[in-house]
């Protein structure tokens, strides 16, 4: 009889005892002892950890073209400002004694703008450009629709004959086309000649067609090449179609080509607007042999040798700002004027 209420006694400590260690083994399993849930929190990678990971890793991949792209375009251009609106000093014959530079404000625009030779390269450009840059985009126009007309033979040989042109550096090409331009060299003047005609391609009055010519030599192929790709993305059921109606080579041309290669079109017309603008190897080459081309003929020549011959890096600074506002207004303009029609 007195051993039973020990054992009563006995029993609610094991009882105790087992839900002790049962809230232990609980615990154990979900982590809830010192350092548990730390340890089991620092082993989880957590979802805005990724999420950072994952919006650091495409400027991880652009950091170098972003490098390249800012020393080579972006610190250019900061530095011609600086240098439009900076003037310099220099104290001696040589700048022996100090040199020392300072704000210039709008001094250097008003140098450039002040320039007759400078106005007239502007000019000068702006008439060829009127001039040729139709001119080569009706070409090269003619001959993207011939070569992917469905009468057309080697079409794969042509397309890259007109191309090679492209190939050939802008001096290389000019000093070619120079054996036909100079009196003596060229074939051309001497059989005009004999004729009792006088042909003179490197006179005042010729010699800016003569680089009109050199440049529609080089650069008709590459426009060619860029509408042809666009000739290639027209559906073939609209020619077809256009077969089945009974529609003539040209009025598929009229109808059909032409108005679905515009975007080709005014996009080769600003390249040549800009490149109409950056008019220099051909003059520089030229000026040799004909008389007619000075320091200053176009406008990238001009601020050229206003920087290198006169050394006034400062206002040659100021033209290649003016030139390159030049060029995107004229490009603005073209392309406002083209979507407006579009619309």
């Amino acid at each position: 009889m007195s051993s039973t209420p020990a054992a009563a006694s006995q029993a609610p400590a094991q009882d105790g005892q087992a839900q002790d260690g049962q809230a232990h083994n609980g615990d154990a399993a979900t982590g809830n002892r010192p350092g548990g849930h730390g340890a089991a929190t620092a082993a989880r990678p957590t979802r805005g950890g990724r999420s950072r990971a994952a919006a650091r890793a495409p400027w991880i991949l652009l950091a170098p073209f972003l490098a390249l792209f800012t020393l080579t375009f972006v610190l250019p251009i900061l530095v011609a400002l600086v240098s439009s609106f900076t003037k310099v000093t220099r104290s001696g014959l040589f700048g022996e004694k100090g040199v020392t530079s300072g704000f210039a404000g709008f001094d250097n625009y008003a140098q450039a703008l002040g320039d007759a030779n400078f106005i007239a390269s502007i000019g000068r450009v702006l008439l060829f450009g009127v001039v040729q840059v139709p001119v080569m985009i009706v070409l090269c126009t003619v001959l993207a629709l011939l070569l992917e007309s469905a009468s057309a033979r080697w079409p794969g040989f042509f397309r890259a004959a007109y191309f090679m042109p492209y190939g050939v550096p802008g001096v290389i090409a000019t000093i070619l086309w120079s054996f036909l331009y100079v009196p003596g060299l060229s074939p051309f003047i001497d059989i005009a000649g004999s004729l009792g005609i006088t042909l003179d391609f490197l006179g005042p009055d010729h010699v800016l067609w003569s680089i009109a010519n050199i440049v529609t030599w080089s650069y008709t192929g590459y426009n060619m090449l860029i509408i042809v790709a666009q000739l290639k993305a027209i559906p073939a059921e609209l020619y077809e179609a256009a077969r089945v109606d009974g529609a003539s080579p040209w009025r598929i041309a009229r109808s059909i080509q032409l108005p679905l290669i515009t975007p080709a079109l005014v996009l080769t017309t600003v390249f040549s607007i800009i490149g109409t603008l950056q008019l220099f190897a051909e003059a520089q080459v030229l000026k040799t042999s004909a008389p007619a081309i000075d320091s200053q003929y176009t406008p990238n020549l001009s601020a050229y040798s206003t920087a290198f011959a006169y050394n006034d890096y400062n206002v040659a600074a100021a033209q290649a700002v003016l030139i390159a506002l030049a060029a995107f207004i004229l490009s603005f303009v073209f392309l406002r004027l083209t979507n407006r029609k579009s619309s």
